[in-house]
């Protein structure tokens, strides 16, 4: 983002792609690919910066105030690659989730996920709280 805009022009920006990113009222898309466990950990314990990235540019794009039920999930992983794992970027995106929503993902009772292959520079996640 450009850093001659004043803090009132980038909360203007933030707030209306912010809006973009959520397409109706139980439905949140991404367009970020999904990282891989591979990309986003040091060792056990320690992000990676690519995983940083990732993490607050998600947290950047989830809509504020969305009202869920997070018993309930639904997930669509849009790769570019046929050979993704459908499992490799879940824990990541439900971290995530909970940090932005507040909500533990001991509670989630129903978790479905979808793979879809989408062309290079199209991936993305969508998440369905029903």
């Amino acid at each position: 983002m450009n850093q001659n805009l004043s803090e009132k022009e980038r909360s203007e920006i933030n707030n209306a792609i912010a809006e973009l990113t959520a397409f109706d009222s139980m439905n949140i898309y991404i367009a970020r690919k999904p990282l891989s466990v591979n990309e986003a950990w040091q060792g056990k314990r320690f992000k990676t910066d690519k995983y940083k990235s990732f993490e607050k540019d998600c947290l950047f794009l989830l809509p504020r105030n969305k009202q869920i039920n997070p018993e309930r999930i639904a997930i669509q992983l849009n790769f570019s690659n046929k050979a993704s794992d459908i499992d490799n970027p879940l824990k990541m995106i439900l971290d995530i989730l909970q940090k932005k929503y507040l909500f533990n993902d001991k509670n989630i009772t129903e978790l479905k996920i979808k793979k879809a292959i989408y062309p290079k520079g199209k991936e993305g996640i969508k998440i369905k709280f029903y």
